[in-house]
């Protein structure tokens, strides 16, 4: 696994995230942190219920950073790591309202990306030791696009495009509206030469239209699995395959034979299950 780099683009993410959330939940102020005195000092103290690949080490940081420049995270696990039941993550130092403040968004963060992380791994663990790339799609929680794609990858799983800006995927739609396959991939490269250019293909006409258009990649979109073999045949590594539409774990043994060079599932963002964490002041 190649670990994500946190880029300024991703770094500035998290801080207009981070802000958006303590926004959302602190509102005209915490009204219940009022009730400790301003000056008290705390140590916290956050563990996991059960077992999970821990990921959202950056957000957590951000969350405390911007309620209290003083409060100190000592972490003693890292995103990407696998942790087990009542594993100590991380121990915090500062003003008790801050701590109790930021609590609920930093285990938002810390639980949600942390459990992409584990379906990540439970999917990449299903095609270890074949070529198959599991990808994920755009079908992430508004909001955490980038967050999500970070976790995914620590969780072993790589990104498709990141938005609608990065790479063409043609689908139906665009192929009707441009008129043909062949009229939509020529454009693409007229706008944009250089951008990776994918055709969504439904029949194996579309499929050699693709192929005569020369797209990049082609996604075989609910075909067979003995179509799918045929497909992976036909393109002969003229381009790139890959295998989409309703994929799920219980699915993915069966698409290992196929040979595709990817298969993108969007159960790895928008299936996600929060892993149970808590977070404990010391008396």
């Amino acid at each position: 696994m190649t670990k994500p780099e946190l880029t300024d683009q991703l770094r500035a993410d998290i801080e207009r995230t981070v802000r958006w959330a303590l926004e959302e939940d602190i509102g005209s102020g915490d009204i219940t942190a009022e009730l400790i005195p301003a000056d008290k000092t705390a140590s916290a103290t956050i563990i996991t219920r059960e077992a999970a690949i821990v990921c959202g080490r950056p957000w957590v940081d951000e969350v405390f950073h911007q309620l209290g420049p003083n409060i100190k995270l000592e972490w003693h696990v890292d995103d990407g790591d696998q942790i087990q039941p009542n594993q100590l993550l991380v121990t915090l130092h500062g003003n008790a309202r801050a701590l109790l403040t930021g609590e609920r968004s930093a285990l938002n963060f810390l639980q949600t990306l942390s459990g992409t992380a584990t379906t990540a791994h439970e999917y990449a663990q299903l095609v270890k030791g074949t070529d198959i790339k599991i990808l994920d799609t755009r079908k992430t929680i508004p909001g955490l696009r980038t967050a999500q794609k970070y976790a995914v990858r620590f969780g072993g799983c790589h990104n498709h495009r990141i938005g609608l800006y990065d790479a063409f995927l043609i689908k139906e739609n665009h192929i009707a509206a441009c008129g043909g396959i062949s009229n939509a991939v020529n454009k693409a490269r007229e706008l944009h030469p250089g951008k990776p250019v994918e055709v969504e293909v439904e029949s194996f006409d579309e499929l050699q239209q693709a192929l005569n258009a020369k797209a990049d990649i082609i996604m075989l979109d609910n075909f067979s699995i003995d179509d799918a073999k045929e497909a992976v045949r036909l393109v002969n590594q003229a381009a790139k395959v890959e295998i989409s539409g309703n994929i799920s774990a219980s699915t993915i043994d069966t698409l290992i034979g196929v040979r595709p060079n990817f298969v993108s599932s969007g159960a790895l963002t928008k299936h996600v299950r929060a892993v149970d964490l808590s977070m404990r002041i010391s008396r």
